[in-house]
């Protein structure tokens, strides 16, 4: 058995929903678990609709979720005859289950109400790959993900209960492939005790995958995208990125705490952990290598180019000019688990503790607010942070040229660098 992972690129078109069809036609007798993200943009949309019910803007965010309503149906129409019907009124279930909420006012936090909407992607893009495969004759099954993966109420951010979970799977998943050929479910989404979904972070497709694949013991894990393969930096930023064909899951592993987008952070270690192997692969051309991901350690790589924007350094200094050591800091951290962000660097001082963070607005206020209470807190925004795995001094000169460094992190075999632009006025 093995899992394939489709992201929203592999379906954003017409064109794309044929092609990916195909790939999972001639793969289907491996016996196949799909794990597929919801259509190219409309994850994107969808945060736009949960915004503008947020804000009050009930009629604002009815008509931007009637543009998604209507492109899914019109993808529906051109790749559906049979099964048209079928696939329509499986459709206005998801569509009825997100207007419903929008109909009401909000009294619930942000991240609630944008897991209710957003995870209608997911939902809506696997019934219309479902009805068109079985135009096709794949013997496949459509499973809603939300009865499979239980998480806690960690909105945006969901954990898993992998034991509730892998229960699940022996009972509702595995029985499905005495019948099927394939399964169909949802990457990204969850559902709490409470039947409230939740998802499991930006990029968490993946991570679906990897679970899947860690208590269903799968042959292998493929995730389909739209490159050649890894890369050593994000192609749509640097022109000169190159292909990597061979990776250890250690590597990925580094990459991913650092930010790199290809594999999401928590997908390796539920493969590392039974051996599974990872393979990147391009849905425009089966045929080129692609990237393994093994136990084995690759050799000669490149230096590995990781760029974060949007971040938000902050200082918290003692206000008595004390020690920033033992419970000061520990209180620190404990506002952080409280507003659930992370450090994405973080460097001591002698009365200070700096950290660079993704700038999440609400979070980032808040945090700045709670920690007030105990320190002084400096902010700076519009900040990159960019890291080097197995870099040379050629390669740092060349990306922090025309900027000011305003923290510095090193090991011989990363960099870190937190950067402002120099045309910025302080």
């Amino acid at each position: 058995m093995k899992v394939f992972k489709f992201g929203g690129a592999s379906i954003n078109s017409i064109d794309r929903f044929k092609d990916t069809a195909q790939i999972i036609k001639s793969h289907a007798k491996d016996k196949l678990l799909l794990v597929v993200s919801a259509m190219g943009k409309t994850t994107n949309a969808l945060e736009k609709v949960a915004g503008s019910f947020f804000e009050a803007k009930s009629e604002e965010a009815l008509a931007l979720f009637q543009q998604v309503k209507d492109q899914h149906r019109n993808t529906l129409k051109f790749l559906t005859v049979t099964h048209a019907l079928k696939g329509e009124n499986q459709l206005k279930d998801f569509f009825t289950e997100v207007e419903w909420l929008l109909y009401d006012k909000p009294v619930r936090n942000f991240d609630f109400y944008y897991d209710q909407v957003v995870c209608s992607g997911e939902l809506m893009s696997t019934a219309i790959l479902y009805h068109y495969l079985l135009e096709l004759g794949v013997k496949i099954a459509w499973v809603d993900v939300r009865d499979i993966i239980r998480t806690d109420n960690n909105f945006r951010d969901a954990g898993v209960d992998w034991k509730f979970t892998g229960a699940a799977i022996q009972d509702k998943i595995l029985p499905l492939f005495e019948q099927y050929d394939v399964v169909l479910t949802q990457g990204f989404i969850g559902a709490t005790y409470e039947n409230e979904s939740t998802t499991l972070g930006r990029e968490g497709s993946d991570y679906t995958a990897a679970i899947f694949a860690n208590l269903m013991d799968a042959e292998s894990v493929t995730i389909w995208k739209d490159v050649e393969s890894v890369m050593n930096a994000d192609p749509r930023k640097f022109d000169d990125a190159v292909n990597i064909y061979s990776l250890s899951y250690a590597e990925v592993i580094e990459m991913a705490y650092y930010g790199a987008q290809v594999i999401h952070p928590k997908t390796i270690k539920p493969l590392q952990n039974k051996n599974i192997p990872l393979y990147v692969k391009n849905f425009l051309d089966p045929t080129l290598q692609g990237t393994s991901i093994t136990n084995k350690l690759a050799r000669q790589l490149p230096p590995l180019i990781v760029v974060k924007e949007n971040q938000a350094l902050m200082q918290f200094k003692s206000k008595d000019f004390s020690f920033v050591e033992d419970k000061p800091i520990e209180q620190l951290h404990a506002i952080f688990d409280k507003v659930k962000l992370k450090p994405n660097l973080s460097q001591n001082t002698a009365i200070s503790l700096l950290c660079s963070f993704d700038d999440r607005k609400e979070k980032i206020d808040q945090l700045a607010h709670l920690a007030s209470e105990l320190f002084d807190v400096e902010m700076e925004r519009n900040l990159t942070l960019l890291t080097l795995r197995h870099y040379n001094v050629e390669i740092y000169q060349k990306l922090s040229t025309g900027k000011t460094v305003v923290l510095l992190q090193k090991t011989p075999e990363t960099l870190q660098a937190l950067m402002r632009e120099n045309s910025l006025v302080q």
